[in-house]
């Protein structure tokens, strides 16, 4: 999964495109098991992924409303439908996915 910058956001978020957007920390250790989960999940599908560290864009916890990390926000057609905190299993991600 590609790190994203602040002009990755915007350009996913402003020509309206779909996929998920994975916020973490990098001394969070719940982050590390989620983010071994993502790269199982980024194998099984095709959507568009990407991870911002939050400690480096504070900014979009607000505007976001990020309430902790990890976090993994569905994206559809440039807005946010849905925000998970707990990532379960990768099964679990999987169903998620295709359910959006």
């Amino acid at each position: 999964m590609n790190e994203w910058n602040r002009d990755d956001l915007a350009a996913f978020l402003d020509h309206d495109e779909s996929g998920l957007l994975y916020f973490y920390t990098p001394l969070c250790g719940t982050c590390h098991l989620a983010s071994r989960m993502l790269q199982i999940v980024e194998e099984l599908v095709d959507v568009k992924m990407g991870k911002m560290n939050l400690n480096y864009y504070p900014d979009f916890a607000k505007d976001l409303a990020i309430e902790s990390v990890p976090c993994l926000l569905f994206v559809q057609n440039g807005t946010v439908k849905e925000t998970i905190y707990a990532f379960h299993s990768v099964p679990y991600l999987l169903e998620k996915i295709n359910n959006n």
